[in-house]
């Protein structure tokens, strides 16, 4: 019951962040603020984390091949399909509901406490729409431009440590790379950024925005947030590949 309550509450809260906007020209600026703070700042955090997995791919790819009838473009293949379907849309999106999500739970939580909000609603302002719509949004134009970096830049960290550990060549990697590739799981993973961003901005903020009592309640919304988000991301990626695979 608890839970039901829980979803009926932030549906209504959904419902106010997407009321209409009072002033354009405030939430343009605010969505430029975000698109730095959620983009930006998460680009070397994606770069490291992608990188290293993708050398571990193809590393472990290689070592598991113990059949010598077994191509060695295979590793290109594996680590491809790997960083394409799973990795690069919903692990990295895991990490950010971690890095992104505790930020957005403790800064709106952080406002709540200190009746900042209550002082926007006092002026006139859809607070819940100007605080939590422009990250929705920058998180919807960042989160695919993360997942095909990500997905890049796991190619190459893959690459490098193949040819550095001499475990697979240029030209069997490459071919690899461009073996049986289906343009649609692109367009299926940004399918999936686009949902899993709305999740790890509109739960954070919706803890944040409803939190009581001091500090100590907003870590623990932070907490909360984090938690509630990675599971509703793993739950709707079952989901959404049952649906869309």
């Amino acid at each position: 019951m608890k839970v039901l309550n829980r979803i009926g509450a932030y549906v209504l809260f959904m419902k106010r962040v997407f009321s209409k906007p009072e002033r354009k020209r405030v939430y343009t600026k605010e969505l430029v603020n975000e698109l730095e703070k959620l983009g930006l700042n998460s680009v070397v955090l994606v770069m490291i984390i992608s990188f290293f997995i993708g050398a571990v791919l193809t590393l472990q790819t290689a070592y598991n091949m113990s059949s010598p009838f077994l191509p060695r473009y295979l590793i290109g293949y594996l680590t491809r399909e790997t960083m394409l379907l799973e990795f690069s849309s919903t692990i990295v999106s895991l990490i950010l509901a971690g890095k992104i999500g505790s930020n957005i739970a403790s800064e709106i939580g952080s406002m709540k406490i200190t009746e900042q909000i209550e002082a926007l609603e006092t002026m006139g302002v859809n607070s819940a729409s100007y605080l939590v719509a422009p990250k929705i949004v920058a998180a919807l134009v960042i989160n695919p431009v993360l997942y095909v970096f990500s997905v890049f830049i796991g190619i190459i960290g893959g690459l490098l440590t193949g040819l550095a550990s001499g475990v697979v060549n240029y030209d069997d990697y490459i071919h690899g790379l461009h073996f049986a590739f289906n343009p649609y799981y692109v367009t299926y993973s940004i399918i999936k950024t686009l949902f899993f961003a709305v999740v790890f901005t509109s739960i954070p903020a919706f803890y944040g925005y409803n939190v009581r009592g001091g500090a100590l309640e907003v870590g623990k919304a932070s907490t909360k947030a984090v938690v509630d988000s990675s599971i509703a991301i793993l739950v709707l990626n079952l989901v959404l590949t049952n649906i869309l695979l």
